[in-house]
């Protein structure tokens, strides 16, 4: 694994609802829990000082870089959001077209993906007309409650 797959797999793991998860991948070996001791953690805090200001910066980085993206998105369009936490695809089976593309024009009401949640299968559909700006999803994707789908541009 790159480290970019590495750090995006991090950041679905982080917002998503499982717990623990193990990865061995081309030799490698990832171990992500969300179930912490809190006195190993503060010992090891204390421990490496200089690698928790490194990970506080590190953070805060990439919160000004979150906040610059969120500016830009509402300059590319509204956003349809999903109502619920699930697996989203975008087409109705797998080999099918996706139901939107960008610069696919969308109706309000049009069905744009659908969203699994504990076996049912929810259609989501466009609150707003105009064009498709973004993709914000993969097909497939574990997604959040409130999360952006696409950005459309209405017209």
């Amino acid at each position: 694994m790159e480290l970019k797959d590495v750090e995006r797999l991090m950041d679905k793991f982080e917002t998503s609802s499982i717990r623990e998860m193990q990865v061995d991948a081309n030799g490698g070996h990832l171990f992500l829990s969300k179930n912490t001791n809190a006195a190993a953690l503060n010992k090891q805090e204390a421990a490496n000082p200089e690698k928790t200001a490194e990970a506080v910066a590190e953070k805060v980085q990439e919160k000004a870089v979150e906040d610059g993206s969120e500016e830009k998105n509402e300059a590319a369009g509204t956003a349809i959001k999903s109502p619920l936490v699930g697996t989203v695809y975008l087409q109705s089976k797998p080999g099918a077209a996706p139901y939107v593309k960008v610069g696919d024009r969308v109706e309000n009401g049009q069905v744009v993906c659908i969203v699994e949640a504990m076996k049912m299968l929810t259609e989501i559909k466009s609150d707003v007309a105009g064009t498709v700006s973004q993709v914000c999803v993969e097909n497939g994707d574990l997604i959040e409650c409130d999360q952006e789908l696409f950005l459309v541009k209405e017209d």
